[in-house]
């Protein structure tokens, strides 16, 4: 296990729990509605080959949840400032589901910081007559056997809530509420972002399960479209958590994306 600590950054009045580890260039990995539980195989392994940072956004995990904290748009202002107080260059910022919707609003923003972006089956746009999943409907049993293609993985994660203590469960209750506030009406998109997709120009790799049944493989090919020059990898038997799921070939996109400058 790569060595790593836990820390507190102070920004915009927040304080903001981040994990950090490994060596090399700068990568920050930005989680999806299920939040950051530990020091994670998938940080691990990025770890050998990258400075990993990996914080709880505003509202999730021990970060505190904040006045401010109305809609997507103000956490992509609150990472360009933590990516200011860090002092933070040539970033490689990686993102996953509301993490990669997320990554996206920062970078249309600003790319002043930005090396590169990698999109993993990313929220954050509608594709007109094709649904997607909505997880708010859905039990925590019936949500882990549809976010993973492989039932064993979908089975571990079922016993593992199942032993949860109370803390863990107050997480997991907060990262639920603060998803809601953030992604309900409209749901998990913004009608805006496509508009402003060709404002990024860093190299952009988008990762995808070709069994997501949260948001289908359409959504990939549309963010591809959409982002001039990048590159669309669909991953088989693979659902939601490309990261968790198909380890090997989501470490391999990553690191083909963060080599192309």
């Amino acid at each position: 296990m790569t060595s790593h600590k836990a820390e507190t950054i102070r920004i915009n009045g927040c304080d903001t729990e981040f994990l950090r580890g490994g060596k090399g260039p700068t990568l920050l990995f930005l989680h999806g509605a299920g939040g950051i539980n530990g020091w994670a195989p998938y940080l691990d392994a990025l770890a050998q080959g990258y400075d990993v940072i990996a914080p709880s956004h505003p509202g999730f995990g021990r970060s505190e949840d904040p006045d401010w904290l109305d809609s997507v748009s103000d956490i992509a202002f609150f990472y360009l400032d933590l990516m200011e107080s860090l002092e933070l260059r040539d970033v490689h910022l990686v993102g996953n589901s509301l993490g990669g919707w997320i990554a996206s609003e920062i970078v249309i923003r600003s790319d002043e910081k930005i090396k590169s972006l990698t999109l993993a089956s990313a929220a954050g746009i509608n594709v007109v007559g094709v649904p997607m999943g909505d997880i708010f409907m859905w039990s925590n049993e019936e949500a882990a056997r549809k976010i993973f293609y492989d039932q064993e993985i979908a089975n571990q994660r079922i016993a593992a809530g199942e032993t949860m203590d109370e803390e863990q469960k107050d997480v997991q209750l907060k990262n639920y509420f603060t998803t809601g506030k953030l992604s309900w009406n409209p749901r998990f998109h913004n009608p805006d972002l496509s508009k402003w997709l060709h404002r990024i120009k860093v190299p952009t790799m988008i990762i995808w399960g070709e069994n997501d049944e949260i948001f289908p493989t359409a959504y990939g090919e549309a963010y591809n479209a959409l982002i001039p020059g990048s590159e669309l990898r669909i991953i088989p038997e693979c659902g939601h958590l490309p990261h968790q799921e198909k380890l090997e070939e989501f470490l391999d996109a990553v690191n083909s994306n963060t080599s192309k400058n």
